[in-house]
């Protein structure tokens, strides 16, 4: 039997949902699937392992890829235990990456939103690549992105 696999989401966990919604949104066109819901049970502690798990949850569509598209997946706690601080080498999920037509003014509306710069914007010829222009960034709470334009 062959196991069917499609990539669905990738998650984010995140301190105030709204806010990041409306960033996603704003900044990447993101669409929401549906509205923020609420979720709490024991269900919710026995898959994550976090005790009296209680969550808000969104799922937002990245733009570009039509109707079954991936999607991101923005989770808040609601009693959490924990939060590291995410850097461009903290192991495990390393960042978001959007292809974009102009990586300043795709920057420029990153910080305007509540995000930051965490490098300088480089532009670089990449061999069997062509000509690249990207920079790292961060959204309002420390998630690095990548933006990146190819010529």
């Amino acid at each position: 039997m062959t196991l069917d696999i499609k990539y669905l989401h990738t998650n984010l966990t995140v301190r105030d949902i709204e806010r990041m919604q409306a960033f996603y949104m704003q900044v990447f066109a993101c669409e929401p699937l549906r509205a923020i819901d609420h979720l709490k049970g024991q269900w919710i502690e026995d898959i994550t392992a976090v005790k009296n798990g209680e969550i808000k949850y969104v799922h937002l569509r990245f733009p570009g890829h039509g109707a079954t598209g991936p999607e991101l997946e923005l989770i808040q706690y609601l009693n959490p235990t924990k939060k590291f601080d995410i850097t461009p080498d903290t192991f495990g999920f390393g960042h978001l990456s959007f292809a974009v037509n102009n990586v300043q003014q795709a920057l420029d509306t990153i910080i305007a939103a509540g995000g930051a710069q965490v490098g300088k914007v480089v532009t670089v010829d990449v061999p069997n690549r062509g000509r690249l222009t990207e920079v790292y960034a961060t959204d309002p709470e420390g998630n690095i992105i990548e933006l990146q334009c190819y010529e």
